[in-house]
């Protein structure tokens, strides 16, 4: 680890392009996107994108994410086999099609279950393996120190806390005491997730709970430079300077170039949209940029788009200025 800021996985964005983007800005660590546990689906196109780490700098994490004990001790066999150096299991996406599957933090509501994966895995490979997980099924039901003590028991080498239960799903706050009271229950390095946002909550979440780490999702789409600046803040006290425009320009162009390039034209193309439209959220007020560059179908007009946009942004600031 060169720090204890990670890259959250997060099913279609944190894909090979993104975690190189993210740990050139600062993350000390990037996990990939979760992968289901079920051998049927290994060879699929979207698997198998998943699972590239072809010149990936730092560790290689793969998250898994199934309901079957047996099933998962399998895909934590065959991601190791193929060059995993960690194995994440996921039990902290609340998304429905994971969830109806009995997977994902579903599992939180059956700790026997919940037992039985975790010493399964741990048990089926020679590299460390994590777990992530929510601070229960419902505001009603948080039992994350529960969950946090049977991984401990388990072998389970460090665990990630998202501040919310499965039911809140990404709604309200997230609630750091939940956090704070699994650092105390347990001697493993705890991982806070869930709104950290800038340099100031980054350092209050960490102060308030104790953690040994921050896991920063949503808040580095669009701003993947939000590492660099927590970090940056943690270690002095001082803010980075605001991003300039030429840079953002260029960090754009450089990741938008690395989609195209890994998922092919058609694909790629399809998935610039979405990234563009959280790098440019604050300057496209009125989702005009965002309409028309979700009109575009080919890599070289996206570029050429971006990059006349910005060239009008900069004559707009000069003439402001």
């Amino acid at each position: 680890m060169d720090n204890n800021l990670f890259l959250a996985p997060m099913a279609g964005v944190t894909d090979l392009p993104f975690r190189r983007l993210c740990k050139s800005m600062g993350a000390g660590v990037v996990v990939g996107e979760m992968v289901s546990s079920d051998p049927s689906l290994r060879q699929s196109r979207k698997s198998m994108l998943r699972l590239r780490h072809d010149n990936e700098p730092g560790l290689r994490i793969v998250q898994i994410a199934g309901g079957d004990a047996e099933m998962l001790a399998a895909a934590a066999k065959y991601n190791v086999e193929n060059g995993a150096q960690i194995i994440d299991i996921n039990m902290g996406c609340p998304a429905k099609k994971v969830c109806k599957k009995a997977a994902g933090s579903a599992l939180l509501k059956d700790p026997q279950l919940v037992d039985e994966i975790l010493h399964a895995v741990v048990n089926a490979v020679d590299v460390p393996v994590t777990l992530k997980i929510r601070t229960g099924w419902d505001p009603l039901n948080k039992n994350a120190v529960q969950i946090a003590q049977l991984a401990e028991a388990a072998g389970i080498q460090s665990l990630v806390v998202h501040g919310r239960t499965k039911a809140c799903k990404y709604l309200g706050m997230a609630e750091y005491d939940t956090i704070r009271l699994v650092k105390q229950s347990v001697s493993i390095p705890v991982i806070a997730n869930g709104d950290i946002n800038t340099p100031e909550k980054a350092q209050h979440v960490l102060q308030y709970t104790g953690a040994d780490g921050l896991m920063i999702g949503r808040a580095a789409q669009g701003r993947p430079w939000i590492f660099r600046e927590i970090l940056y803040f943690l270690q002095t006290g001082k803010y980075l300077p605001e991003v300039k425009i030429d840079e953002v320009e260029q960090i754009l162009a450089t990741h938008i170039s690395g989609l195209h390039q890994f998922y092919g034209e058609i694909q790629g193309v399809k998935i610039a949209r979405k990234h563009v439209s959280w790098y440019l959220v604050e300057y496209d007020t009125t989702g005009d940029v965002k309409k028309a560059f979700n009109q575009i179908q080919s890599a070289e007009k996206q570029l050429s788009f971006l990059a006349e946009y910005f060239k009008q942004r900069k004559i707009e600031k000069a003439q402001v200025a």
